[in-house]
This record gives C-alpha cells, structure tokens and sequence, in this order.
C-alpha cells in the first residue's frame, strides 16, 4: 500500500480512549479564552516591549493571527476526530509516526521547561508579598494543588480551569477599562489625562525592524498553550457544538486581552522603563497610588500560573496517554481510574514537574530564561506538526471528496496554513540568532536525535516479533489504536473506530 493510500485509509479512524466525555460547553469555552492568557502575557511582555517598544502591538497582531490558524487548524481536525491525545494522534497519521512519538516524549521535556517557567514566574509573584519565601516552595505548593485537581475527575478540572480563568478574563477586563479611562480622563492620576505621548514619543518603532523581530520570539512564549483547549476534545460533551464556539473564543482573547492590555501598557509607562522590572501590570498600578490593585494583579497572575500549570499537567498527560495507546510508549501509561483518568500520565508528568522545580532550585537566576527558550522551541516544534498534520488531513479530505463534510474548516487554506508556518519559521530563525534563546537548540537537536534512535531500535524490535520489515513499518503512517489492543499495539495491529461514532 502507498503511503498516500495509507493516509487515505486512516483518515476515518482514531484512537478508541477509555475516557468520560464530562466538559461542558461552559467549561470549555472560558477554558479556550483563559488557556491563550498565560504567564507569559503577565511576566513576559515587559521583556518584549523592551525590544520592540510600541511596535510590540504589530507583533502580537502577527503572532496572535498564526496562533489563532494553529487554533483553528487542531479545531477542524478535533471537531471531525475527537481525541484527547490532539497533536500526537494526528501527526502520527497524517505526517509519520515519529512525528506523533517525538511531540508525545517531547511533551515531558516541555513539561520540565514549561513548568519550570511557570513556577519561577508564580514564586516571583509570591514574593511580591513576602519577600524571603523561596520561589522553588511556591513551585512545589503549586504542583502538588494542581495535580490533586487533575486526579479528582474531569469535570472538576474543567470546573476549577472555568474559575482560573474567569479570574483572568475579569480583571483584565477590568484593567484596560480603567486603564482607557486614566489615559484620557486623569482620574486615577492627579487629573492629569496620560493620553499617548508615552505611545509617540520615540516613534513606532524605536529599535528599528530588528526590534520588531526580536521581539516575536518573546511574544510566541506567551501564547504557550492557547491551542490546549484540543486536547479537551476526547473528554468533551457534543464536540462539534462545543469545539468551535471554543476554539473562536482564542480570537477575543488575542485582540481584547493581549493587544488592548499591551496597547494600555505602552500609554501609560514609558516603553524603555519596561526591561527587568517585573510585570508591568503590577507595576503600572502601583506607580498611581494604587497598592490595593497591585496587590489584586498580582493575584491574578498567581491564578494565571496556577491555570497554566494545571493545564500543562491536562496537556502532557493526554500525549502520553494516547502514545501509549499507539504502542509508543508502555502500556502502564494509559491505564484510567474509575472517573477515566489516566492516572499513571497524571502522575507522570507531576514527576517531570519536580525536576523542572529541581532545577528551578539549582539555577533561580537564569531559569525562567532557559525554561522559556526550550519552551519556546516545543511550542512552535508542535505547531509546525499541527499545521502540516491540518494541510495532510485537509488534502486527504478533499481527494476523497469529503472536504465539504467538515463542519469546522480552517478559513482561506491553504492560504492561512503558509502564512502560520512562515511566522514559525521566523521565529526558529531569531531564536537561533539571540544568545538567549540559543541554548534551546543545544538541548532540543541532541533530544530529537536519541527520540529517532529509541524510535528506531523500537521498531526494529517489534518487526522481529511480526515479521515485518523495516520500510513496510516506517512507511506506515500510523494504525489507530483501541484499548482492546493494547498487548498487540507493537505488532502493528489497530483497532477501528469511525469517526462519526
């Protein structure tokens, strides 16, 4: 069989998961506008701002466009093949299967990163009201709450994410109208209306182009995670209601919540007073007077690295739940509790946690740098797959002549896809260029090179059980896998399942 026709075959297949459909469609769509608020918009931007001064709003407009078609791009793929394991599901079968096996095991190297990215920013802000506490203790507190919640059941994580977010949906709400309202009336300033001079002063860009670019790296960190909402599809009630009034939620998200917050930041402090000073949030509403609102910012960033934390352990759990169910990862992996969890993932991705807080420990100065640039390099490394995964899933559609079956459809394909993956390419050309982001390559291209390896010597391993030979295997684009045939998933055997069931 070619390897188009193989493609062809499992497009109306996935992976058959033991897991309870308990997320509604309250839940999911506060989750999908509070999973693309980050940390990274909170602790991030100021660094961001540093490189591109004003500028910095074009950049989150031409992230925030390419991230909203990655959104959209998992969407239409998870509103026709609802499962939880997303990206790893779909690379496996529509670019290879070690594509699928190197963003699952990957994902417990992002988890080490993005945690430790997380935990350091939650111990900074912890420290913002007591200032000895040790930021790798408000880690572990942080780990060890979260991944409690994920244990529960599923719908108490979805309810807990509904309030997390809400958190953040509100106050920022709240910040940019009463930020709009100090800039142009004074009150809250003496008065004195800001209005945008600080937003003119230097010019639009007053680093130049170089600026601009630089700053794109910074500005991808922060919307880490707004396509996590995907990963709810294979725990989720009525999917092709619930996913698409999800996914376009990231849309307000991007334009309320990243360009009308950053567009108050830049009105009201000066742009080259923004590098190393914390969260400008906090920042800006304590320079007027306002301790009492800085205080209340500061516990919405909390919330926010608590969110992101919790939704990391969600994430990377489903990857390796639904590696195992493709035989790429042990079995003991995808075995569930009596709510559906798949508790042993859980549990998996809370230790990978610890050694993001070990290090943490070890290097607090530089680890949110470090944590952030490998984080980086995971985030865009799984939205590449996600777009070629879409760009495969679409044309197979559309040869079978079932293009027009799809409910959800990425608008402007191929179009919109090009222009997402030309964005990723640009940022993978800056972080190789800046020294701090750098080290990323020198920890991810040594990675992936021992994954083909392991991937390899499995395969091989398995063909000698089946008989196979090595090309039939590697030419395969990936069975789907059911829970009846996890004692025969290295054997290359699947087990079908339509996707309209």
């Amino acid at each position: 069989m070619s390897r188009s026709d193989s493609q062809s075959s499992s497009a109306e297949q996935y992976e058959d998961e033991d897991l309870k459909r308990s997320l509604n469609t309250r839940q999911m769509a506060m989750m999908a506008i509070g999973g693309a608020i980050g940390v990274g918009l909170f602790y991030g931007s100021s660094g961001a701002i540093s490189y591109a001064g004003p500028s910095v709003l074009l950049a989150y407009a031409l992230a925030g466009a390419a991230i909203f078609i990655v959104c959209r791009a998992v969407g239409e793929m998870a509103t026709a093949e609802p499962v939880s394991g997303a990206t790893v599901s779909y690379a496996s079968r529509y670019i290879h299967p070690f594509v699928g096996y190197a963003i699952g095991w990957t994902s417990l190297l992002g988890c080490v990163a993005g945690s430790g990215a997380e935990f350091t920013a939650l111990g900074k802000y912890v420290q913002y009201w007591f200032p000895s506490f040790p930021i790798w203790a408000s880690g572990l507190i942080g780990m060890v709450l979260m991944g409690v919640i994920n244990l529960i059941s599923v719908s108490f994580y979805g309810e807990s994410q509904f309030w997390l977010s809400a958190v953040k949906v509100v106050t920022i709400i709240v910040m940019v109208i009463g930020g709009l309202i100090i800039i142009f009336t004074g009150i809250g300033n003496g008065g004195h209306p800001v209005m945008l001079t600080n937003l003119t002063v230097d010019g639009f860009m007053p680093n130049g182009l170089s600026g601009l670019l630089f700053s794109v790296v910074m500005v991808a960190f922060a919307f880490g995670g707004s396509e996590s909402v995907a990963y709810t599809a294979g725990e989720a009630k009525d999917v092709k209601k619930t996913m698409p009034r999800a996914v376009n939620g990231v849309f307000w998200s991007i334009v309320l919540f990243y360009l009308g917050s950053t567009f108050v930041i830049l009105c009201m402090w000066p742009w080259d007073k923004m590098k190393g000073v914390g969260s400008p949030f906090v920042r800006v509403f304590a320079s007027l007077g306002i301790p009492a609102a800085a205080s209340i910012i500061n516990f919405v960033v909390i919330t926010a690295s608590l969110s992101a934390v919790s939704s990391g352990i969600f994430m990377y759990s489903r990857q390796l739940y639904n590696l195992s169910l493709q035989g790429s990862a042990p079995s003991i992996l995808s075995k569930v509790s009596k709510k559906k969890i798949p508790y042993v993932s859980v549990l998996t991705v809370v230790l990978m946690q610890l050694v993001g807080i070990a290090l943490m420990a070890v290097l607090p100065e530089r680890a949110f740098a470090l944590f952030s640039s490998i984080t980086v390099f995971m985030l865009v490394f799984s939205w590449v797959a996600e777009l070629v995964s879409e760009y495969h899933f679409r044309s197979i559609k559309r040869r079978e002549g079932k293009e027009d079956e799809l409910t959800f459809k990425l608008p402007l394909y191929p179009f919109s896809n090009f222009y997402a993956l030309a964005f990723m390419g640009l940022v993978m050309i800056m972080m190789a260029i800046m020294p701090e982001y750098r080290i990323s390559y020198l920890v991810t291209i040594p990675w992936m090179i021992l994954l083909a390896v392991l991937f390899v010597l499995q395969r091989r391993s398995a063909n000698k059980q089946t008989g196979t030979t090595s090309d039939e295997d590697l030419d395969n684009p990936g069975p789907s896998i059911g829970e009846a045939d996890l004692d025969t998933t290295l054997s290359g055997e699947g087990h079908e399942i339509m996707a309209d069931s």
